[in-house]
């Protein structure tokens, strides 16, 4: 994060309401880009998140690789739903046993303008299942993306990144219903794309 201070990169983070740390929790975002990921880990290191990733981020990228493979974090063959969802499940599990928090992308991948995509929700209620005490936390990023809008070289220059943190939704009731309202409290903060 500090080194794209250098690009003239701003970053702001708000939050409603207070997040425990002595129950687990579900962080829903949106996702942008890689550059979503440094953020959510320094502003939430209490709450020790674990992240759903894709399978290709355990090889290869130095430091991150390792973290995802030995931190507690699952990686998931998106081509293998039953693989996937007995992971995320897995997750679901520890972050109850442990009080630790899980980080989940729903869109199932990175929106490269910052428009936000649809929900795919089955991932988000896997975890649900495992992690009944879990509140879930949505999140809305914007201008993650503009880093990221040339390519990976040059960086974008001067973008204000910003995490704003809603209201925390206990799991009662109706899973759909619970999902479409944190998917519309998610959607309604992305404005980047305006």
């Amino acid at each position: 994060m500090r080194s794209t201070h250098f690009l003239g990169t701003r970053y702001s983070f708000k939050k409603e309401t207070k997040i425990p740390t002595d129950r687990p929790i579900i962080f829903v975002a949106n996702h942008q880009s890689m550059n979503d990921i440094p953020p959510l880990i320094w502003f939430f290191r209490k709450n020790h998140p674990k992240f759903v990733s894709k399978k290709e981020l355990g090889k290869g990228i130095p430091s991150v690789s390792y973290n995802l493979r030995h931190g507690g974090s699952v990686l998931i063959d998106r081509k293998d739903a039953r693989q996937a969802l007995t992971e995320i499940a897995k997750l679901g599990k520890y972050i109850e046993k442990h009080n630790r928090s899980a980080v989940i992308f729903p869109e199932g991948t990175r929106s490269r303008t910052g428009h936000p995509k649809r929900f795919q929700p089955m991932g988000l209620k896997i975890l649900m299942k495992n992690a009944p005490s879990a509140l879930i936390v949505p999140i809305s990023i914007n201008n993650s993306w503009k880093l990221l809008k040339y390519g990976k070289y040059p960086y974008g220059l001067g973008s204000h990144f910003t995490i704003d943190v809603h209201a925390p939704v206990e799991i009662k009731g109706n899973a759909d219903d619970i999902i479409a309202q944190v998917e519309q409290t998610v959607t309604a903060g992305v404005t980047s794309f305006k």
